[in-house]
């Protein structure tokens, strides 16, 4: 025993353990320690591949069931509880893996712009991919700050290339576990070398937190315009364009996924962006095509084994082909990334059945409506098991289900505080729309399909909100659908081939379909709201597909 003690220690002393690499470092030691797992881009970005899982697990998340936060957690379908010794144990595992590693490597960071809130989190992880993910993704302290961080508020633990141990009480037999105690300030990673289990997983952090705090954690993406007092906020799930929309050039990006609403206005929760690479294109999206470059983070992508040339059109690997860059790698970002409270906030969902407006002026009733139900489809690519195939519709309460940690309930209500707000500081308020990115004239799949409403019209119609223009187009010429009640506009704007296309009773007449059966995908989806709105309230669903 004091031999093997001996050893331990021998090895532990020539570990190499790095703190905060930097890029550089990074894309060096992925090249030289972890080539058959990495590669250089033509343009200069690590290509990382994450080996069997592609996406994330979301059926194999735990939160440890500890007081007192197990009293506050939205237990279900979404949130599964685990043994506190199950937790000690699968971190005892993890730390043990990873300082058996002839590199481990430390990123102290921070979440959240707004130093009122932030949090500073630590991750320890063994892949230098891991770790330049995650200096992209979170906000990095100055040399003066990293010398002051001290001890972190919260710790996560990443040795995904560990399988977790499966007989541990509340794993279910599963070699993958990602595993979050709030008493413990840690979480656990084994089973899965996807990277965005971490990003998602300072998210879920973050959703626990701020509420506490009467702070709003969003599933959202915002940018500012040429005053500051004009910011939108963009609500949507993974698929919906909630990255490609809000990056926009004549904008200042504020961030694409992950914010907060406090009283005092919105603020980035990241550092960085994580963008869908599949179908890329200089053409489509040139702010996140021209974030391509050394620094940034290729995950999943095919390339030329001559040239490093990408081919963003491949699926060979996965649909979930993705690209990881700091904020500051698109031109117009802003820095610090904190705004005012938004003026405009877009609902993003991407409608499977083809029946929703391409775009509709909410009530603010509607908008809670909305909110609560979190409809969209599922794409392929964003989880494991769901890689490949056509888009099926889902439900995600609050735009973001599987990251909510309370129920949906309490995050609805803080939307309605920030909301009625606005109202009382004698102006409009905010301005709260609709905006179907999905199918149009017919459902996806099938025999008969609908078609996908192009990207640049949905540009159009975000510009024309910008600009004012679609506003003052449907308080002059509007009308409100069947069902679902949405006021939509009767009158082309800049950008858009005809008034009809805000119609989608004419985008089915126009493709073949009657009046009978478009008005029958209509009430079915609308029957499937009602359904979802009814359970969410009650407090028994989670995403539902």
């Amino acid at each position: 025993m004091k031999l093997a003690g001996t050893l331990r220690q021998q090895q532990q002393q020539q570990q190499q353990r790095i703190v905060n690499a930097g890029a550089a470092q990074c894309t060096i030691n992925a090249l030289r320690r972890e080539a058959a797992r990495s590669s250089l881009a033509q343009s200069g970005a690590l290509v990382a591949y994450s080996g069997a899982k592609t996406g994330r697990s979301p059926t194999d998340k735990r939160i440890v069931a500890e007081m007192p936060s197990m009293k506050r957690v939205w237990w279900g379908p979404v949130n599964t509880p685990l043994p506190p010794s199950s937790f000690e144990s699968a971190l005892s595992r993890a730390r043990s893996f990873l300082s058996r590693q002839p590199v481990q490597y430390f990123v102290d960071a921070y979440a959240g712009a707004d130093a009122r809130y932030r949090l500073k989190v630590r991750i320890e992880c063994s892949r230098a991919y891991h770790a330049l993910f995650m200096q992209n993704m979170l906000i990095t302290p100055t040399a003066d700050q990293l010398a002051t961080f001290g001890d972190p508020d919260f710790t996560i633990v990443n040795a995904g290339e560990c399988p977790a141990d499966t007989s541990l009480a509340g794993v279910n037999g599963s070699s993958t576990l990602i595993a979050i105690s709030f008493e413990r300030k840690a979480a656990v990673i084994l089973g899965t070398e996807y990277a965005g289990e971490m990003k998602k997983g300072v998210f879920t952090i973050m959703h626990y937190l701020m509420p506490l705090r009467n702070v709003l954690s969003l599933h959202a993406a915002a940018n500012e315009g040429s005053t500051e007092d004009d910011v939108t906020l963009f609500f949507g799930l993974s698929g919906t364009g909630k990255t490609t929309l809000s990056a926009d050039a004549n904008r200042k990006l504020i961030g694409d996924d992950e914010h907060c609403w406090s009283k005092d206005g919105i603020f980035n929760i990241e550092g960085g962006c994580y963008a869908k690479a599949i179908d890329l294109s200089a053409e489509k999206e040139p702010e996140i095509y021209n974030a391509i470059r050394f620094g940034a983070i290729l995950e999943n992508v095919e390339m030329d084994p001559v040239t490093h040339a990408v081919d963003f059109s491949s699926r060979a690997i996965t649909e979930n082909t993705r690209v990881c860059y700091p904020l500051d790698f698109i031109p117009n970002s802003k820095s610090p990334s904190v705004a005012k409270h938004p003026k405009n906030i877009i609902f993003l969902t991407c409608d499977a059945y083809g029946v929703l407006p391409p775009v509709s002026l909410l009530s603010p009733d509607q908008a809670m409506y909305h909110f609560l139900a979190g409809y969209t489809s599922k794409v392929a690519g964003t989880e494991q098991g769901n890689l490949r195939g056509a888009p099926t519709a889902t439900f995600s309460p609050c735009f973001g289900a599987p990251f909510l940690v309370h129920p949906p309930s309490l995050y609805a209500d803080l939307l309605k505080q920030r909301l009625d707000e606005r109202k009382t500081d004698g102006g409009p308020g905010v301005r709260c729309w609709l905006v179907n990115t999905g199918w149009m004239g017919g459902p996806a799949g099938g025999e008969r399909t609908g078609k996908r409403i192009p990207l640049q019209y949905s540009r159009s119609i975000v510009d024309a909100i910008h600009s004012g223009e679609l506003l003052k187009t449907i308080e002059q010429e509007s009308c409100v659908t069947p069902f679902f009640n949405l006021r939509i506009p009767t009158k082309a704007v800049t950008g858009i081939p005809a008034a009809d296309f805000f119609d989608p009773a004419s985008a089915w007449k126009a493709e073949g379909f009657s009046e009978e059966v478009y008005t029958a995908a209509l009430r079915q989806l609308l029957d499937r709201f009602e359904s979802v709105r009814k359970d969410v309230l009650n407090g028994t669903v989670g995403t539902v597909g």
